[in-house]
């Protein structure tokens, strides 16, 4: 099993968030239950109608072509890819072939063959009893299809590849790419062989989450092997993946691109890339902002944070931005951006995951959580106390400094006051006492736990701990 070597190539499509569809004026919306209402006889390629190009459909993949470093297309044209499925009105899916908007490129150290615009098909569903039923809502949705270079061996690595995908899409801010949604398809391609030359591959389609993505490409290749190691040959063909049953299967023959029958598409117009404005290098890489292995660097770098908490903030642009709010009063105290980091990664998140009303990150405005972090860097407030003044906080709002005041949970550092406590406590406990003086050091600790419940928690510590050495070595 160890000598066979597995090859994988990636197909992912992924809708474009715009207004409208990509070659007509119906709505472009993915939250759409009622069925067939944002159609016309445009997507629903009735005679006599014509494509119209959506820019902004054509925005959205140079923009992804820009941040991967790829070659951007000066001429383009669309193409007729034909074939029959009842999810395609016309018969023929508009989509690109020859000369793609996009070649090349690298994302998560996987080369890109190429990314094209296409239009997406409808959605049919084949559980109403003796019927299957068509939906088209979908048909005509602008669909970026990015192609991989087979330069992928594991499916751990597919999984993240298209994790940054993903993340790349939302970040562009040109697709929300939710999986579950079917707004992002994953295909693979899987071969495995024993030398240096790709074996028989098979496609397995319609990927919808990365769990599925992973399951069916490590199965997959497990399968191939198995047929080998038993004499039978890997035959090229298009599987599915069974959940159920945890296990692709056969659907069709692997179609080649010559049995789709491509030819330009005479409906519309080619593209002089350089002739278009909108389509300026200059222009679109203003719009691309931060990308997410930018914002990964940056944070480790200005920040000192680890590489797991990064990546967390990483994948919420929401989360990321509140904590740089949140630390900028004091992003040169790495004491105070590595408590902030601590509390908001685990208390915070920890309150919002168990909140059922809906609460979002903001709901304690940064600048009561700066000032939170700060009286916990002051020694105002011990670890218990903060817990403690963020949950109120969560749940009524308000001033932290007011609610710590009210709730009593400012610590006390005043050595003369705390110093009372410790005389009272060395009194009241002379057997501990005398443990000390013999070199028992648990014995402080009792003592100090002592002063902590005299004081109901509010004595800062590190004075406690001081005073009772002062105490202990002159109390006769």
């Amino acid at each position: 099993m160890d000598t066979y070597k597995a090859t994988i190539g990636l197909e992912v499509h992924a809708e474009l968030k715009t207004k409208t569809k990509v070659f007509c004026a119906c709505v472009n919306s993915a939250d759409e239950v009622r069925p067939n209402v944002n159609i016309c006889p445009v997507c629903m390629g009735h005679p006599g109608t014509l494509p119209v190009l959506n820019k902004e459909a054509v925005k959205h993949v140079l923009k992804v072509g820009y941040s991967i470093g790829a070659n951007i297309a000066d001429f383009t044209e669309f193409d007729r890819k034909n074939y029959f499925y009842p999810d395609i009105p016309k018969g023929y899916q508009i989509s690109q072939y020859k000369y793609p908007l996009v070649s090349g490129g690298e994302l998560a150290g996987v080369k890109i063959t190429r990314v094209h615009l296409e239009e997406d098909t409808a959605r049919s569903t084949h559980d109403t009893g003796d019927c299957s039923l068509v939906d088209f809502n979908r048909a005509g949705v602008p669909l970026m299809e990015l192609v991989t270079e087979p330069v992928i061996h594991s499916a751990e690595q597919a999984s993240a590849f298209a994790k940054e995908l993903q993340l790349l899409l939302r970040y562009l801010g040109v697709g929300d790419a939710n999986m579950e949604k079917g707004e992002m398809r994953v295909e693979a391609n899987i071969s495995v062989s024993q030398t240096d030359k790709f074996g028989t591959k098979t496609e397995v389609k319609n990927l919808n989450s990365f769990k599925v993505v992973e399951k069916a490409i490590s199965y997959e290749i497990k399968r191939q092997i198995a047929l080998l190691e038993s004499g039978e040959k890997v035959i090229q063909e298009t599987r599915g993946w069974d959940e159920a049953g945890q296990k692709t299967y056969s659907q069709r023959i692997k179609e080649d691109s010559h049995d789709y029958r491509y030819f330009p598409e005479p409906d519309l117009p080619k593209l002089k890339l350089s002739e278009i404005t909108e389509f300026k290098k200059e222009a679109l890489e203003k719009e691309l902002g931060e990308l997410p292995w930018q914002k990964r660097k940056r944070l480790q770098k200005n920040f000192t944070l680890k590489a797991e908490d990064a990546e967390i903030f990483v994948q919420s642009k929401e989360l990321s931005d509140y904590f740089e709010l949140v630390v900028e009063p004091f992003k040169e105290n790495s004491k105070l951006v590595k408590l902030s980091t601590n509390y908001m990664l685990s208390d915070y998140l920890g309150l919002l995951k168990n909140d059922t009303s809906g609460a979002t990150i903001s709901k304690i405005p940064p600048g009561n959580f700066s000032k939170l972090m700060q009286m916990v860097g002051d020694n105002k407030l011990s670890s218990r106390g903060a817990k403690d003044t963020l949950l109120a906080l969560f749940t009524d709002g308000g001033d932290p400094e007011k609610i710590a005041n009210e709730k009593g949970l400012i610590q006390k550092s005043d050595e003369g006051e705390l110093m009372k406590v410790v005389l009272a406590v060395i009194e009241a406990n002379p057997n501990a006492v005398a443990d000390y003086r013999s070199g028992k050091e648990s014995a402080l600790q009792f003592l100090i736990g002592q002063g902590m419940k005299a004081t109901r928690g509010g004595a800062n510590p590190d004075v406690l701990k001081k005073s009772f050495v002062v105490g202990l070595t002159n109390a006769k």
